[in-house]
């Protein structure tokens, strides 16, 4: 008796679990699914980009000021004295 009510659940657990699974490959399911991660993954990289960005100018930054070199309006930069000012690139 035992042994068949374990079967039995058996049985259900993983005709549950199937049907799950089918229902979740249907294409309006996958379509959601990979736009959603394509938005994810897209705010992911603007993230990064905007991060990179923000520390390659404060190293330039750093190096100009480090090193003495005009910066884009003409002037130097004292090595006290650190400006954040793009150079066109």
């Amino acid at each position: 008796m035992i042994r068949r009510l374990f079967y039995m659940s058996l049985g259900v657990f993983l005709a549950v679990w199937t049907m799950r699974k089918l229902q979740s490959l249907r294409p309006d399911h996958v379509a959601r699914r990979t736009a959603d991660r394509a938005v994810s993954l897209t705010d992911q990289l603007r993230d990064f980009a905007g991060e990179v960005r923000r520390l390659s100018a404060s190293r330039e930054t750093e190096l100009r000021a480090e090193f003495g070199l005009e910066t884009v309006d003409g002037s130097t930069t004292s090595k006290n004295s650190i400006y954040d000012v793009k150079d066109g690139r």
